[in-house]
């Protein structure tokens, strides 16, 4: 195994995920406020759960994101 490859492959695959992930919650966030199911001075609990079945990795990411 290549440690340099693998740390290149994995910063790879997480700056897709971050990217994607920002996107969706943009997206989400502003179709929440157009439909009244938020105000906009809300702090939204996040959670992420990151899995790699292969070698049974399993690791919950939780936090928050402030509207204001």
């Amino acid at each position: 195994m290549d440690d340099e490859q693998l740390n290149m492959n994995i910063r790879k695959y997480l700056k897709k995920v971050g990217v994607n992930s920002q996107r969706e919650i943009e997206n989400a966030v502003r179709d929440a406020l157009a439909n009244g199911r938020i105000n906009g001075d809300e702090a939204l609990a996040v959670s992420v759960t990151l899995s790699v079945k292969e070698i049974d990795l399993s690791v919950d990411i939780d936090g928050e994101i402030n509207l204001n």
